[in-house]
């Protein structure tokens, strides 16, 4: 199956590795959703997209998220359990990449499909926010 153009808003399936991991030397994540919040130009290449995992863990301490509501969640091919898009820090990488997998429940699918126009906006605007003040930290990978 194809990769699909990288689009912000859509939530994929991909090895997203958490800052503290990276710290420790981990150069790989565990598998779970992500939402992809940007993208270069498609006639630049290699192509960087920034991606924000989704994780059932409660944001507490400096870990600033964005819960999804069950609608959404379930309209995504989410499970049942409360999830949240953290937007203080973020993986960079390419597209396509290593990372991406395909979703078994949906044929082999990357993306599970896109957040809703207004719950991105609030998504994007904390994450802007944070990454210009700088309590956004990146992940290269």
């Amino acid at each position: 199956m194809a990769f699909p153009d990288p689009t912000p808003g859509m939530v994929v399936r991909y090895d997203y590795v958490w800052s503290r991991e990276a710290a420790a030397g981990r150069s790989q994540g565990k598998d779970r959703p992500a939402c992809l919040v940007a993208a270069s130009d498609r006639l630049i290449i290699p192509r960087f997209v920034v991606l924000l995992a989704i994780t059932h863990t409660l944001p507490s301490g400096n870990t600033i998220g964005i819960e999804i509501p069950a609608a959404v969640r379930n309209a995504l091919g989410l499970d049942d359990a409360p999830s949240w898009v953290i937007v203080s820090e973020h993986n960079i990488d390419q597209w396509p990449n290593g990372g991406l997998s395909p979703i078994a429940a949906k044929s082999g699918a990357f993306a599970y499909g896109f957040i809703p126009p207004r719950l991105f906006a609030q998504i994007k605007a904390k994450f802007l926010s944070l990454a210009r003040e700088h309590k956004s930290g990146p992940v290269r990978r």
